[in-house]
This record gives C-alpha cells, sequence and structure tokens, in this order.
C-alpha cells in the first residue's frame, strides 16, 4: 500500500471544520434560521478550550452543547468560537477551539459528522535522510465516510427552553451521512 504524502484525511476533517467555522460565522451575523439548531461535541482537555472548572469536573473528556434557544454573545474566530450559555442556571461563557471539536449535528435537518480532534503539532524533528520522503505526523487512523455522533448522554446547555440541561435531547427522525462518493462524477 503507498504512502498518502498528500495527507487527502486531513484535509476532509479541514474541510468539514470549515462547515462548522462557516454556519456558526453565519449564526452569529444573522441568527439561527428556521428550525436549524446545532449539536456540537468537543473534548475538554483540549488545547484552548475554555469551560467552568465544575463542567470540566462533571464531563472531564469530552462534551456536548446544544446551540438553539438559550445561547448568548456568540463569537466566531478563525481557530475558535466562543459562546454564553447557562450551566445550572448560571450565565458562563465558553471558549472552544476548532480542533477540538469531535463532531457537530443539525437534527432540524438531519444532517452530521464526526472529527477526529486534532492533536498538538509535535516537536520539531530531525531532517530525513536526502533522497526519503517521509510524511509530517503518523497517519490517523482509517477515515470511511463521516458518520453522525452518538447523541449525547447528558447534554449540558438546554435544547428548549423546558428542558433542564440534564435531561437527554430526544433524537429528531433519522440523519443522513454525506458520502464524498456521491459527489464523484461516474
Amino acid at each position: 500500500m503507498a504512502t498518502d504524502l498528500i495527507r487527502y484525511d486531513l484535509l476532509v476533517q479541514d474541510a468539514l471544520r470549515s462547515v462548522v467555522r462557516k454556519v456558526l460565522s453565519d449564526t452569529a451575523r444573522s441568527g439561527l434560521i428556521g428550525e436549524h439548531h446545532f449539536n456540537i461535541a468537543f473534548k475538554t482537555q483540549a488545547p484552548g478550550v475554555v469551560v467552568p472548572a465544575a463542567v470540566k469536573q462533571r464531563f472531564p473528556d469530552e462534551m456536548s452543547i446544544i446551540l438553539q434557544h438559550e445561547f448568548w454573545d456568540l463569537v466566531v474566530r478563525e481557530d475558535a468560537f466562543e459562546v454564553s450559555l447557562n450551566f445550572s442556571r448560571k450565565p458562563e461563557r465558553l471558549t472552544v477551539p476548532f480542533d477540538s471539536i469531535t463532531g457537530f449535528t443539525d437534527p432540524s435537518v438531519p444532517f452530521g459528522f464526526k472529527l477526529e480532534p486534532r492533536a498538538a503539532e509535535p516537536a520539531a524533528s530531525p531532517a530525513p535522510a536526502a533522497g526519503r520522503q517521509q510524511p509530517s505526523a503518523p497517519p490517523p487512523p482509517a477515515l470511511a465516510k463521516p458518520a453522525l455522533p452518538k447523541p449525547p448522554a447528558q447534554p449540558v446547555a438546554a435544547a428548549k427552553p423546558a428542558q433542564r440541561a440534564e435531561k437527554p435531547a430526544e433524537p429528531q427522525g433519522e440523519a443522513k451521512v454525506v458520502s464524498i462518493d456521491a459527489f464523484r462524477k461516474k
């Protein structure tokens, strides 16, 4: 099997992250449109993630937030987004780097995909031997098709004003997985 020196897997991950960035940028500018809302899962220990200490203690590895009715001050930067949400009826500010995101869904359509969190850049290694090319990072697990993230066991932000943060979100129909094969010319 040939070595993938182009790293298509990383290019696809970057493209999917740009989808999240674009959708959140549009939402920050114009608000949510129609019934659209977003479930965003991310690694709480990833570099740059800022969440309240009590929330990080409750979700030490990964958590999911829902941006629907009760979120404020959404700000989207090139590398991260910031948003205010209620936790135990107390507003808190979160910062979520796009590299920490592990899943994104819009249950209203339904649409979603999973991502591999991007690891921090490794320290510079010695130059490869002359005439030999080596990939800059170890290959991640094979990516077949983007898949939908599992619904969170306990979403943190309320999906609807009447719901409490501890109540699990209810699935809203079957989600569609977008395959790159669907766009290839035959």
